[in-house]
């Protein structure tokens, strides 16, 4: 069985800060540089660097060679110490990391070692090189990279070691790592530090033919397919946010009309598409397919109560604006704790949108009615560790003009 060496490190500037990894794969028999990752992977914590860093070695490895055996060497205890199984894993940025780690090679594959931060220069240096390029808004390049003439040249004779976390050297890591591992340990508290946000970016789905005449159309009607237009919209959508390159994953509603935006952009990004029911539209009952005109023309007494108040659900089994809001909390939390740390592309409609960014700003449910949500726009909010979050974005339509 071939064996491979995977050397990884991370690190932050600010610790929230600009951040980038470094791995490297060696030849164990050798010491042969057989594969080079690094990345700068934009604000996050060194933590969440570090663990990028070993995810990245672990794949390369993985690309090599999917039945060789791994041995990893990193400075960081603390992830050393968690992927060992000594130290538990609580902090739900690290949680989802460490699980993609363990799922590259089988667990009995792969051992551990903390190293001196002296003995991993390559991978230190890949990650500072990571965050260099990323300063300059460039991407890393391996054609570029002098980490492993640098890292020979040490080994052969000296030369200072590149710190990360801007400037931090070995004692700094290390009591970072201490303090991260007291407050992953410590039941009852949360690490000071918050980490990089799960980023939800809210689309609603292109036009269909109900969309240009206004009409209620939720999860209880005719499930209309996407216009023309609304095609064309999805396209001009998956090609902005292919040039942006920051979404790493799809989730859409169970409706034909998000999951065909949603494929749409997916042919764009290269991702897979999830689905969410709990983000579906609400049903709005005997009013699907009818204009706001000819439901205050039927059902004139249910209309203003409606509007009045968001328990109230509309004629013929509908959803009330306040079933709709507790569906969409309980879809946000489940969807945060998958995506920590993460972006990730919700394809939605009107109301779970702005129910979103309602319930992100805390403003009372009217607030739903002083909202404009065009047909394809975008939406984002970020959402912390500490459950607050944070609406950066709202009805972006500049993709489509």
């Amino acid at each position: 069985m071939r064996e491979f060496i995977v050397e990884a490190d991370g690190g932050s500037r600010g610790n929230p800060g600009p951040a980038g990894y470094g791995a490297v794969v060696l030849d164990a028999a050798t010491g042969e540089t057989l594969a080079e990752a690094a990345e700068y992977i934009g604000v996050t914590t060194n933590n969440v660097a570090e663990y990028r860093g070993l995810l990245a070695g672990l794949r390369a490895a993985y690309g090599l060679d999917p039945s060789a055996s791994v041995h990893v060497r990193m400075d960081s205890k603390l992830v050393v110490e968690q992927m060992s199984g000594r130290w538990k894993i609580k902090h739900p940025d690290l949680k989802p990391l460490a699980m993609e780690a363990a799922r590259v090679f089988p667990a009995e594959r792969v051992t551990y070692e903390w190293i001196p931060r002296e003995r991993n220069k390559h991978a230190d240096r890949l990650a500072n090189e990571a965050m260099d390029a990323g300063g300059r808004g460039e991407q890393w390049s391996a054609a570029e990279s002098t980490a492993e003439l640098d890292s020979a040249a040490e080994s052969l004779g000296g030369g200072a070691a590149v710190a990360d976390d801007a400037g931090a050297g070995s004692a700094g890591k290390a009591a970072a790592d201490a303090r991260a591992a007291t407050a992953v340990a410590s039941p009852g508290w949360a690490p000071a530090d918050m980490g990089a946000p799960a980023t939800f970016v809210l689309l609603r789905h292109g036009e269909t033919p109900l969309t240009p005449q206004k009409r209620f159309s939720g999860s209880g009607g005719t499930n209309p397919a996407l216009s023309e237009v609304g095609r064309e919209q999805a396209e001009r959508v998956g090609a902005a946010l292919a040039r942006r390159g920051t979404v790493q994953a799809i989730v859409a509603s169970p409706l034909a009309r998000t999951r065909e935006t949603a494929a749409i952009v997916a042919r764009h990004l290269g991702l897979e598409v999830s689905v969410e029911d709990e983000i579906r539209e609400t049903d709005f009952g005997a009013w699907e397919g009818l204009t706001f005109g000819e439901v205050r023309e039927r059902y004139p007494d249910d209309l203003t109560r409606w509007l009045a108040d968001p328990t109230f659900a509309p004629s013929g089994g509908g959803e009330s604006f306040a079933a709709t809001a507790t569906r969409i909390a309980a879809a946000r939390d489940k969807l945060v704790a998958a995506y920590a740390g993460r972006t990730v592309l919700l394809v939605s409609h009107v109301t779970p949108i702005k129910t979103f960014v309602q319930l992100a700003l805390g403003a009372p449910p009217e607030a739903l009615f002083r909202m404009e949500l065009s047909a394809a726009s975008l939406s984002a909010v970020a959402y912390y560790t500490d459950g607050n979050a944070s609406v950066r974005l709202f009805n972006d339509t500049s993709h489509l003009r």
